[in-house]
């Protein structure tokens, strides 16, 4: 299914409290996120085309608004416009500017037209060249792209901006598809959506905490002048499967990983995991997965190994008989210095094997450890450092690995690629779990090397849908 374009505006406003965004509350009688607060949005439609060509637009033109969202083969113009038209429909509030160049105030006619914009009676375009309005693009800022992944009925490729509110309009929620309007400081959006008080879909969030981490409407602006958000992939990437090479979809749960270690796309990369081949991740951290088959068809858990020049460190060794131990033993080439493990008591027996044959130290914040640390402490290996984090919630012993300088976090069963997480959520303590996945967002990541699956890129949206997942699964 081909994904839709598809506009998001968020409308910022400075306070004395700090900067604030506006969003709206859907309508508990939706089929898609029921009671969600978002951003006015929507998909880009042909009315919205039109317009980008009938020239009632001021700051940018089709090659300039196509090279600001990365599309080479333009159209970028259609998604900056659907989103002022969004936003005009389910917020009231309209960027436009009249003749001599000044903001519309409340009051202007042109106001009145918004309910039949919305119903489709009425055209923007028409309504712009009536009143002789232009419809102000030059402070629209670029944040973020999303891609609905493949599985949804609907699918939805989505640009997110962001501008300044117009200074004399007052927003209204539509009473239909919204039903609330709030403004809010996005730290305190966020916080919100840990304690259970507002839902947010996982994309929202994402630009939730970008727009925090500035004081002004300035900033933000600022900010997106100088970087252009990365681009979703939607190419499929060639992987090898036995024999033959296959193509994985943007989505799947092996694309980052053969993106990453077949960045020419020559298709040498593994589309499966296989039980007992080591793959190299990157120059210090290889994965072998020792039990091939599990209970529910999934793929078996991971071990993982990292080199910190004539040291060595395993995390979570899984030994079910001497030949699991004999491929760790062989691959350390006997400098094992180091064990981690994120479900310690469920691993201790397994640690202990390898710990006897190698003398290695296990490191932990809880449960069994040689070697115990604070949440967060660094603690240096060769040229490596390694900080340990707890993540209680599925169990008070859980804990992840972060290496600094991949900016790669071991994280057990806490964070699982999607169609394997289903097992584990919600967690015993949802609060705890939340919280840790809270915490882990603070660190500065890369990858999510899990304690089953692949390799999994943008690691602050896998963990921004995890807690999206288990929040909206609670009752409160």
């Amino acid at each position: 299914m081909q994904p839709r374009p598809a506009s998001t505006l968020a409308l910022l406003r400075d306070t004395e409290q700090g900067l604030e965004v506006l969003m709206l509350q859907r309508t508990l009688k939706a089929v898609f996120m029921p009671g969600f607060y978002v951003f006015p949005g929507g998909a880009v439609d042909d009315g919205d085309r039109d317009l980008a060509r009938s020239g009632h637009l001021f700051g940018h033109d089709d090659d300039s608004a196509s090279a600001l969202l990365g599309l080479p083969e333009g159209g970028g113009l259609g998604y900056l416009v659907a989103a002022v038209r969004e936003c005009f429909e389910e917020s009231g509030m309209l960027l436009a500017r009249d003749s001599a160049g000044q903001w519309l105030d409340g009051s202007h006619p042109v106001m009145d037209g918004r309910w039949a914009v919305g119903s489709g009676e009425a055209d923007l375009g028409d309504l712009c060249r009536s009143h002789g309005l232009a419809l102000s693009l030059d402070g629209i800022a670029y944040l973020d792209h999303w891609v609905t992944p493949p599985g949804p009925p609907r699918r939805f490729d989505t640009r997110f901006f962001a501008a300044v509110a117009p200074p004399d309009q007052v927003p209204a929620h539509d009473g239909d598809e919204t039903i609330d309007h709030i403004w809010i400081r996005p730290q305190d959006a966020l916080e919100d959506r840990r304690q259970g008080r507002r839902e947010f879909a996982t994309p929202t969030v994402s630009v939730l905490r970008k727009l925090s981490e500035f004081a002004s409407a300035d900033e933000v602006l600022a900010y997106a002048r100088d970087r252009r958000p990365q681009a979703f992939p939607t190419q499929p990437w060639p992987a090898r499967e036995g024999d033959e090479v296959v193509y994985i979809e943007p989505g799947r749960p092996a694309y980052d990983e053969v993106c990453k270690l077949d960045p020419d796309a020559k298709g040498n990369a593994q589309a499966r995991l296989e039980a007992g081949l080591w793959v190299a991740l990157s120059n210090h951290v290889s994965r072998l997965t020792l039990n091939a088959g599990s209970d529910d068809g999934g793929p078996g858990f991971n071990s993982y190994l990292v080199r910190a020049g004539e040291q060595a460190l395993v995390v979570d060794p899984v030994i079910e008989g001497r030949d699991d131990l004999h491929a760790l033993l062989e691959a350390c080439d006997g400098v094992l210095s180091t064990i981690v493990l994120t479900r310690p008591r469920e691993q201790e027996a397994a640690a202990r094997t390898l710990q006897g044959a190698t003398g290695a130290r296990i490191l932990g914040v809880a449960g069994p450890a040689d070697l115990r640390l604070a949440h967060g402490e660094p603690h240096r290996l060769g040229g490596l450092t390694l900080k340990l984090l707890h993540t209680p919630g599925q169990a008070d012993d859980r804990q992840c690995l972060l290496i600094q300088e991949e900016g790669m976090l071991f994280s057990g069963t806490t964070v699982l690629e999607r169609s394997i997480a289903k097992g584990y959520l919600p967690a015993a303590d949802v609060d705890a779990y939340v919280a840790g996945l809270a915490r882990l967002l603070e660190e500065d990541l890369h990858w999510i090397a899990p304690g089953r699956g692949f390799l999994m890129g943008q690691p602050q949206k896998v963990l921004d849908h995890l807690m999206t997942q288990c929040l909206s699964r609670v009752q409160r």
